[in-house]
């Protein structure tokens, strides 16, 4: 590109810090760094207009896992492990409250409810049975009983009698969350450059080469905070999962505020004032969703209106305002990974599907590890 002077030596030279993506992890990293180090030259690349991820993309749920998904954690991680991803979701929630405000945030502590339909009767039994176990095994992270049973006063459908409640559970409107956070950043003076891909880098003798779609520059430390594109990166850890979502149209007298959870977790809706999110679904078709791109599937489309009409909204008349997708990192275990990769290079990824609960921290962490590495 043709740059003048001034743009390179204000915005490409000297580079101290240089964070690729603008999510809720990229932000608060920079956030953290210029707090360590406030003369430092931060500046943070995009490959999208706004984040491209899941950070304005999601459902802006604040939640920790619903009973079912700790069961099904507990098949794959010790039981220490379990509690740990539980305490730093916790404490990630508590860091990005505290950091921009819940009025900021529009923070909502509703509480959240699991319910499970008339084929999930085997997983619903166990759930009821084992609420006391699993209260006991997060007493000590959340100073409190956390499941307890709760009826279905909301008038859906198809479903097993009782719902499990969680009290701690609540909503963001993650659209002010990250407006909140880039303001911040920009007063700050954190540099972000959007519509910038990172497509390689690597070392060199003045610290870390950078290609991009746009320009190529030298940065001092380099951190990888794109979580569900980390992969592009050679991150094989990390792989891509899509999220498609659907919102309503406003609804007189909606039936129920708060959050809930739906078949472990793998759907998802809330109310947004008076609309009703919906989403989830990756699990009819995990292939296909094991993605990057952005996109919506007749399939998972076409379940989520049929689970709306029969089972959440049955006796309600909605119509679909708009549908979306974001894209996600997962892996075979849910623990973040926030490491150097090699010399000046980190990346702190893999928020496996909390990126509201966990981001904060994890942007945290990796800009802890890069200030004393």
């Amino acid at each position: 590109m043709n740059f003048s002077f001034w743009e390179t030596d204000s915005w490409f030279s000297n580079i101290d810090y240089c964070i690729v993506g603008s999510g809720i992890t990229g932000l608060n990293c920079a956030l953290k760094i210029r707090e360590s180090e406030p003369e430092a030259k931060v500046l943070i690349l995009e490959k999208g207009m706004l984040p491209e991820g899941a950070s304005t993309k999601n459902a802006g749920f604040a939640c920790f896992g619903s009973i079912s998904e700790i069961l099904d954690d507990l098949k794959t991680h010790s039981r220490q492990e379990v509690v740990q991803l539980c305490e730093k979701r916790k404490m990630g929630l508590e860091l990005l409250r505290n950091n921009l405000g819940d009025d900021i945030i529009d923070y909502q502590e509703k509480g959240g409810y699991e319910l499970f339909t008339e084929a999930d009767k085997e997983l619903y039994e166990e759930c009821l049975l084992r609420i006391p176990e699993i209260n006991d095994l997060l007493k000590e992270v959340f100073q409190g009983e956390v499941f307890e049973i709760a009826e279905n006063k909301f008038g859906f459908k198809k479903i097993q009698p009782k719902l499990i409640f969680n009290k701690f559970e609540g909503q963001i409107d993650t659209g002010k969350m990250m407006s909140a956070l880039v303001k911040k950043a920009i007063e700050k003076d954190i540099r972000i450059l959007n519509c910038v891909e990172v497509r390689s880098f690597e070392q060199s003798t003045n610290g870390i080469s950078v290609e991009t779609s746009e320009f190529d520059l030298e940065v001092k430390k380099l951190i990888i905070a794109t979580n569900g594109f980390a992969s592009r990166l050679g991150i094989e850890e990390v792989k891509p999962a899509r999220a498609q979502v659907l919102v309503t149209k406003p609804i007189t007298d909606i039936p129920f505020k708060g959050t809930f959870h739906l078949d472990k977790g793998y759907y998802y809706f809330r109310n947004i004032g008076d609309r009703v999110l919906f989403g989830g679904g990756r699990n009819l078709d995990f292939k296909t969703e094991e993605t990057d791109e952005t996109g919506l599937t007749d399939l998972i489309q076409d379940k989520l209106k049929e689970l709306l009409e029969t089972c959440i909204l049955p006796e309600t008349d909605f119509e679909i305002q708009q549908s979306w997708s974001g894209i996600m990192g997962v892996g075979v275990q849910k623990k973040p990974i926030v490491k150097e990769l090699s010399k000046n290079i980190y990346c702190g990824v893999r928020l496996g599907g909390m990126g509201i609960a966990i981001g904060s921290l994890v942007g945290k962490e990796i800009a802890e590890l890069a200030i004393r590495s």
